[in-house]
C-alpha cells in the first residue's frame, strides 16, 4: 500500500519486524515487532546485551537472513519480498560487511584479499584506493600473518568498502582489539562515513562507542528500548575504552 512506503532520505525502514527461531514452547523470539527509521549517511550504533536482537536485525536488513513477519526496506526496495537471487544482488551492489573476525584468505596479500570483492562488484574502487583509504597503502603486498590484528581488520574494512557500498554493516568490529587499535579502526569507520557518505551501522557491546555515532539504538529482549541522537559527537580519540 502507498502509505506503507518509506519516506525519502531513509536508508532503512522496518515495520513490525519479527524473527522467531524454532516452534512451540522452545521458540526463541529474537525480534519482537521492531519499527525503525535509519536516515541516509549516518553512523548508527546498536547497543545491547548478547541475545538482545541487534545482530539479528543487522542480518535481516543486510540480506543475510529473513524475517518471520513484518517488513523491511532499503530505501524503496522491499527486502522482505525479494527472492534469494535478488537478495544476493542487493548484498553485492549495496552492502559491505565487517565482522569481529577478519575472515581474510591467509594465502593472499592484502591487495589480493580486497580484489576478491572488486572483481565481482558493479562499480568498485581499486584495491589500492581502498587500502589507501584505511591507511594501508604501504602494506598492501603483505600477507595477513605479516599484519597486526588492527591492520587485518583494516584490510577487512577495505575489502568491504571497495565495492562502494551504500551501507556498511559492522558486527563487533573492535571486539578482538585493544584500545589503541580499536580507536584506529573506529577512525577508519568514521572516515568511510565522512568521505564516501555511506551509512555505517555498528553492533557492539562497548557502550562508549556510542559517543561517536549520530544515532544510538538500545536493544533489549528483541525490541528497541530507546533511540537517542547525539547533539555533539566525540572523535574516536576521545572515547574511553
Amino acid at each position: 500500500m502507498a502509505e506503507d512506503r518509506p519516506d525519502a532520505g531513509l536508508t532503512f525502514t522496518t515495520r513490525g519486524l519479527t524473527k522467531v527461531y524454532g516452534e512451540g514452547p522452545a521458540a526463541v523470539h529474537a525480534l519482537r515487532g521492531v519499527d525503525l527509521n535509519i536516515p541516509d549517511g549516518e553512523i548508527v550504533v546498536l547497543l545491547g546485551p548478547s541475545g538482545s536482537g541487534k545482530s539479528t536485525l543487522l542480518n535481516i536488513i543486510g540480506g543475510l537472513d529473513r524475517a518471520s513477519s513484518g517488513r523491511a526496506w532499503f530505501r524503496d526496495l522491499n527486502l522482505t519480498e525479494l527472492s534469494d537471487r535478488e537478495l544476493t544482488r542487493y548484498r553485492r551492489d549495496h552492502v559491505g560487511f565487517v565482522f569481529q573476525f577478519y575472515n581474510l584468505m591467509p594465502s593472499l596479500t592484502a591487495r589480493e584479499n580486497v580484489e576478491l570483492v572488486t572483481e565481482i562488484a558493479a562499480d568498485p574502487m581499486s584495491a589500492e584506493e581502498a587500502l589507501a583509504l584505511v591507511g594501508l597503502g604501504e602494506r598492501m603486498d603483505h600477507f595477513p600473518a605479516q599484519l597486526s590484528g588492527g591492520e587485518q581488520q583494516r584490510v577487512a574494512i577495505a575489502r568491504a568498502v571497495a565495492k562502494n557500498p551504500n551501507v556498511l554493516f559492522c558486527d563487533e568490529p573492535t571486539g578482538a582489539l585493544d584500545s589503541t587499535t580499536g580507536r584506529a579502526v573506529l577512525h577508519v569507520l568514521n572516515d568511510v562515513n565522512a568521505k564516501l557518505g555511506a551509512t555505517v551501522m555498528i553492533v557492539t557491546h562497548a557502550a562508549a562507542t556510542a559517543a561517536m555515532a549520530h544515532r544510538v539504538i538500545h536493544f533489549a529482549d528483541g525490541a528497541i528500548r530507546s533511540v537517542e541522537r547525539n547533539s555533539t559527537r566525540q572523535s574516536p580519540d576521545e572515547i574511553e575504552w
